[in-house]
């Protein structure tokens, strides 16, 4: 191929054409960040809500051999057809209805939305393989993978050696205060958990047993927490709260609507990319890694690369695993005695099943950040190293002289990313933590219909689709990189992740329309032994039927001979591993641990 390397490039895709079509949930979404990275297009995208089995698109130009994708629903032999069967089958609605006892579907196009990042990802990955001299190789995805995907790591939890550390069962925040004010509270120490509900006067009893459920929610998506701590939380107006948040050292956030969220929205992208100075000499291409060929037949896009990954928990984790099944060589950093997310129950083989759904299959290596001297060993590490991925505390890095500007002195083609909560965008946010920011920006509403009172969702939303960002955001940087020569700074967020994802439910409130979905979208209906969830243009037609007293089996015949698509809710995760709609694509890793399939497909 010719060489992709322009000095004119500003962004990743500047001098390409994209065309794309199919299901416009997913088609919107590949659209616009193919936009936002400099792609241009002279033909309308899909929208409203449209049936099309699958989206294709294709990337032309700037020296690149075409790069093409795929994405629909699922394989047409599943019977999964759209957001609501995809969310039924994969135990989406399963998680995501943990906190009230029963599933329920998330009023957002979540999976959509996953695999539409998935999508450009991969058209990302290829155009990065074929700068560094591989081959074009399509790509395809589709949104069950992207629902497992999301799930994976209560999946893992679920098929671990051992129980949960925390009770499954209904129950959570947000709480309401006396005046009516719906809150999120979040801390990550007991003590100020403690000093909150005491200068709030709760019962002793109950601070103390709630702490273990409200610390476990972003593990088990529910928080079965005594019923004295909503009381308490009700007898008290907002500005009490607000001062014992402020003593104790815990957060609260009133629930904000869509439509404040649309009000104050800046328009901006879900990433931000600042080309660095300097670079290789004329900017010309990035040297390709010593060894095997990128183009070597089964070699993945990012083979010979080197992700160092400074990250805990969800967000930095997930989009280094992501880019690690991309071919990437990941480095963990990790403290001293290694990093103690490895120890959190429910195990598999003595490790952590979640810590095993983000991390299996990097390497580790120990780093006292706080010493000098391993300072000075991480900045070798990435003098030699193509990306530095973390998600410390703003400010961290560059207190520790590990900032974008500090490590391009070592290297100055890394490309530095950072995900974070809220990427500096907003003055008085607060805690970046994934329902923190739930509740600031109207996803709390967005994710439940209209009948139902706005509530963050436990299943991690943000986390997760943040993490998917993140893995977009460094691909693109990798692309820019490769045309410029130049490392890159690569900022993404949970702010981010959550405009992604309600992006039509703020069109909607800028409109001055209703932002919300009608009451009863996408409630899975009853039946004799379990749920069913019809597609959601069958909802109303499908929800005409008693199907109460009917084995779930019976149920869904009933409905195909009225022409209506519905799917079995997956109640029970442990069940995916023998699900006739996933024959074969979930496994499990050396450690016994459940693993869902990479979510493209290379050809």
């Amino acid at each position: 191929m010719a060489s992709p390397a322009t000095t004119q490039t500003v962004r990743p895709l500047d001098t390409l054409r994209f065309d794309t079509s199919g299901p416009p949930q997913i088609a919107r979404v590949v659209a616009d960040h193919l936009r936002l990275l400099g792609a241009r297009t002279d033909r309308p995208v899909p929208d409203g809500h449209g049936d099309a089995p699958a989206a294709g698109t294709t990337l032309t130009g700037g020296g690149f051999e075409p790069a093409h994708a795929t994405a629909g629903w699922a394989d047409p032999a599943s019977g999964l057809a759209d957001e609501a069967t995809v969310q039924a089958a994969t135990g989406m609605m399963a998680v995501h209805g943990r906190r009230d006892g029963t599933p329920r579907g998330l009023a957002v196009d979540y999976a959509a939305t996953a695999t539409a990042v998935l999508t450009v990802q991969g058209l990302l990955a290829n155009l990065v393989g074929q700068a560094r001299g591989g081959a074009a190789a399509a790509v395809t995805t589709c949104a069950d993978r992207a629902g497992l995907l999301a799930v994976s790591q209560y999946l893992a939890a679920a098929g671990a050696d051992e129980g949960e550390a925390a009770e499954i069962a209904a129950g959570g925040p947000p709480f309401t205060s006396a005046d009516g004010i719906l809150f999120e509270l979040e801390t990550l120490d007991p003590g100020a958990w403690a000093a909150f509900w005491k200068a709030l006067e709760a019962p002793q009893d109950a601070l103390r047993t709630g702490w273990r459920p409200f610390q476990f929610r972003y593990a088990t998506a529910c928080a079965p927490l005594p019923a004295a701590l909503h009381t308490t939380a009700r007898s008290h107006g907002w500005d009490r709260i607000r001062r014992a948040a402020a003593a104790s050292g815990a957060e609260v956030c009133a629930l904000r609507s869509l439509a404040d969220r649309a009000a104050e929205h800046d328009g901006a992208a879900p990433w931000f990319l600042t080309p660095m100075p300097g670079g290789a000499p004329g900017g010309a291409p990035v040297a390709g890694p010593v060894g095997a060929p990128v183009g070597e037949p089964g070699r993945r896009p990012l083979a010979g690369l080197t992700v160092l990954e400074a990250g805990r928990r969800i967000q930095a984790p997930l989009a280094a695993h992501l880019l690690g099944l991309l071919g990437a060589d990941v480095i963990r950093i990790e403290p001293p005695g290694g990093d103690p997310l490895r120890g959190m129950p429910p195990a598999c083989s003595g490790i952590s099943a979640r810590w095993l759904a983000l991390n299996r299959g990097k390497r580790a290596v120990e780093i006292d950040i706080k010493a000098e001297a391993d300072r000075d060993r991480l900045r070798e590490m990435a003098a030699h190293a193509d990306v530095f991925l973390h998600n410390w505390a703003p400010g961290k890095a560059a207190a520790l002289g590990l900032d974008a500007d500090d490590l391009a002195r070592v290297n100055p083609t890394l490309v530095h990313a950072y995900t974070s909560g809220w990427a500096g965008r907003l003055d008085d946010a607060p805690m970046g933590t994934d329902f923190m920011v739930q509740a600031r920006t109207g996803v709390g509403e967005a994710a439940r219909p209209a009948d139902e009172v706005p509530a963050p969702s436990l299943m991690t939303l943000l986390d997760v689709l943040g993490g998917l960002l993140g893995a977009e955001a460094v691909l693109a940087g990798l692309l820019l990189r490769e045309r410029t020569g130049r490392g890159v700074r690569v900022d993404s967020s949970l702010l981010g992740a959550a405009d992604t994802l309600t992006a039509p439910a703020l069109c909607r409130a800028a409109r001055g329309e209703d932002p919300r979905r009608p009451a009863g979208f996408r409630h899975p209906l009853a039946t004799a032994d379990g749920w069913i969830a019809p597609a959601d243009a069958d909802a109303r037609a499908a929800a005409g039927h008693d199907l109460r007293g009917l084995p779930t089996r019976e149920a869904l015949s009933r409905l195909r001979e009225h022409g209506l698509t519905a799917a079995a809710v997956t109640t029970e995760l442990s069940d995916l591993h023998h699900d006739p709609r996933f024959a074969g694509s979930i496994g499990r890793d050396a450690h016994g641990a459940p693993a869902v399939p990479d979510p493209w497909s290379f050809v």
